[in-house]
């Protein structure tokens, strides 16, 4: 059984998509994908046997009924079955395709050729088993903050003479690593990546392969900010952080510490209604928050030191 994985299966209302999504993720599921079916949305969800028991998973049908209680929707339904990992690892890629993001980004499956005639930033991604597919809204809210902070490099960090001066970012809960990846892609000098999950690490450096680029560019570690105060040799001058609302809060102190009086963070995997308690903690720590941007139930803050 040490190779065989859970396929979850919830079939929805559209509404409700996203909030199954971050039910799924927080539950730990290591992919999720989504498709149409009728009138209703069917997502699915992968995690490895030893994670969960069939208890915790009668556990989670009560919590997304809840879910759809509080908002006034019909209940989803759930099932699972036990899958072998060679057909979990093919059962979502069939559903992903290349993705535009913002205004400069296009994430293409690492399996799938290239679109012709293309004018955007390609990351290649296979994220594995690791969070970070560019489908979920706060991926994309990441992403486009960085389009935002790294669009202004040549003006905001001229050195003397002509040469810019390094940008160097801490992307904390790296995931896939596609964070990073975008980062350098938009001109960031190097990125310290760092995730608690050693399959996310590894992932990340995978992504940094397939995306050719050079390892002193994007350095993975598993850890969290205990880790990137080792790795650093002096304060960061941005940070990305997308992960769950409760994380942020308690890494908020530590993350101040690895900043100087011009860093800028980005910090997402918020829900909206929780957005209030991490601007709180941000702002007991120095931090001002610039622009809050939403997409559906999520939302990103991007923040400045005060």
């Amino acid at each position: 059984m040490a190779n065989t994985w859970w396929e979850l299966q919830i079939s929805c209302e559209p509404a409700l998509e996203d909030s199954v999504f971050w039910r799924l993720e927080d539950f730990g599921c290591r992919g999720t994908a989504s498709e149409i079916k009728g009138t209703d949305f069917l997502v699915k969800g992968y995690l490895p046997t030893f994670q969960a028991q069939v208890l915790d998973l009668a556990a989670l049908g009560l919590w997304l009924r809840q879910d759809a209680l509080c908002v006034g929707l019909s209940s989803p339904t759930l099932s699972w079955q036990l899958i072998d990992e060679e057909d979990w690892a093919s059962s979502w890629k069939q559903y992903w395709q290349p993705q535009e993001i913002g205004d400069r980004f296009l994430i293409n499956p690492a399996w799938l050729p290239l679109p012709e005639d293309i004018d955007r930033l390609v990351i290649r991604l296979d994220p594995g088993v690791a969070f970070g597919t560019g489908n979920h809204a706060t991926t994309q809210l990441c992403l486009e903050s960085l389009e935002m902070r790294l669009s202004s490099v040549p003006q905001s960090f001229i050195g003397t003479g002509s040469k810019r001066e390094s940008v160097v970012i801490a992307d904390i809960g790296c995931g896939s690593g596609i964070l990073a990846v975008g980062a350098v892609l938009l001109g960031a000098e190097k990125v310290y990546a760092v995730d608690t999950d050693p399959l996310a690490v590894q992932s990340t450096f995978s992504n940094r392969a397939l995306n050719d680029i050079h390892p002193e560019k994007i350095v993975p570690a598993e850890g969290s900010v205990d880790i990137l105060k080792k790795l650093i040799e002096k304060p960061v001058d941005g940070i990305v952080c997308n992960i769950l609302a409760d994380v942020i809060i308690q890494l908020v102190p530590e993350i101040t510490e690895i900043s100087k009086s011009s860093t800028w963070a980005i910090f997402s995997g918020i829900l909206t209604e929780q957005s209030k308690s991490v601007a709180d903690a941000l702002e007991k720590h120095g931090w001002v928050v610039a622009t809050m941007w939403k997409r559906k139930e999520w939302c990103c803050l991007n923040v400045r030191r005060s």
